[in-house]
């Protein structure tokens, strides 16, 4: 349990955006989507829930590692 926490609270950043992403892509299905049904990402709310929180997760890590990194 100790090494599930001690990661957690290391990749905090890619856990957070991974949640926020998730969140955005599933509101961005329900709200713009794909009205054809064509779109491989956009047309089913589990690939752009996934797809969210892979991008935000990738996102936020990103930001906080250069942040780190510059001090």
């Amino acid at each position: 349990m100790d090494k599930i926490i001690g990661l957690a609270k290391k990749n905090w950043s890619f856990l957070v955006g991974g949640i926020l992403g998730g969140i955005g892509g599933y509101l961005y299905w329900r709200y713009v989507g794909c009205t054809t049904g064509t779109c491989p990402i956009t047309s089913s709310p589990v690939m752009s829930t996934i797809w969210g929180a892979l991008m935000g997760g990738l996102l936020l890590n990103i930001i906080f590692q250069n942040k780190k990194n510059k001090q």
